[in-house]
């Protein structure tokens, strides 16, 4: 039986360890908010971190419990019950500077009666993107993934290609990473392999900050970052799981939302020069095999 005790510690300790990875690369401070859960049991606490490096960035740690809506509990596995327990870690980084990457990891367990389960990923989204780079973040993670299983990357790698896809766009919203959920056979196993993934997030994302936060860049390259923007904020509203839970659940609206950047722009019937940097961001938003390119 997993201990919610020991599960809540070492999420804690992976926030702790991101956030004070994050500060040291970024020279920026985080806002600490904690905060309860009003319709039920327990809180989180939600670190943001809002400066020249990190325009906006969110380090949550939530572990709280509660009756689900009738709503959420036909859209969430695990039978009839409708008392549920949470806990877990999600993290969004908005960099300012366009030639660094956005990022998103999230590792979570859950009960719902009987039922317990693990579920979480981490996945890129570039504005102007490195082919080698996007290659070492994918072998990186078949690394950690291989650790525990060699079934486990090509299975998660494809979760992830289908699950970040804006359906109304017809294009992914990044070049992926990996994605589970509901893992529920051997949960002691289960949660090291999750421990690993949120652990691997300092040594696949912080070389990344450090190679591209002080490149210098143009108006034009920072208008089209927040023109992609636009299409995380798309997909998280409409398709987000976690954020779409967080709503149903009537969570902490603040935390909930910290996924979204500060700047945003819809440009009507935006049209990209053919050849042009932003124009060759549309080839790799489409599902490769990055983890076995040279």
């Amino acid at each position: 039986m997993i201990s919610k005790k020991i599960v809540q510690e070492k999420f804690r300790e992976i926030q702790e360890s991101i956030c004070f990875a994050l500060n040291a690369e970024s020279c920026q401070e985080f806002k600490e908010d904690k905060w309860n859960y009003e319709l039920g049991e327990g809180g989180g606490i939600t670190r943001v971190f809002s400066g020249d490096v990190i325009e906006k960035g969110g380090v949550n740690f939530s572990a709280l419990s509660g009756k689900l809506s009738d709503k959420i509990a036909a859209k969430l596995k695990g039978g009839d019950e409708r008392e549920f327990y949470a806990t877990g870690v999600s993290l969004v980084i908005h960099p300012k500077n366009p030639f660094v990457p956005t990022v998103h990891m999230n590792v979570r367990y859950l009960e719902r009666g009987e039922k317990q389960w693990f579920g979480g990923g981490i996945d890129l989204t570039p504005y102007y993107p490195v082919k080698t780079d996007i290659i070492t973040f994918h072998k990186q993670l078949k690394i950690v993934c291989d650790n525990h299983n060699p079934e486990y990357y090509p299975e998660f790698k494809r979760q992830c290609d289908d699950y970040f896809f804006i359906k109304h766009r017809n294009e992914a919203r990044g070049v992926g990473g990996i994605f589970f959920d509901y893992l529920s056979d051997n949960l002691e196993k289960t949660f090291e392999f999750v421990q690993d993934v949120g652990n691997a997030f300092n040594s696949l994302y912080i070389p990344l900050l450090s190679s591209y936060k002080d490149k210098v860049y143009s108006k034009e390259q920072r208008d089209f970052q927040q023109i992609r923007r636009g299409r995380y904020v798309e997909f998280n509203l409409v398709y987000d799981r976690g954020t779409l839970f967080g709503l149903e659940t009537q969570g902490r609206i603040e935390s909930i939302l910290m996924s979204l950047p500060p700047q945003v722009r819809w440009n009507y019937n935006h049209q990209l020069k053919a050849g042009s940097p932003e124009a060759e961001l549309s080839k790799f938003l489409v599902p490769q095999d990055w983890a076995n390119m040279e």
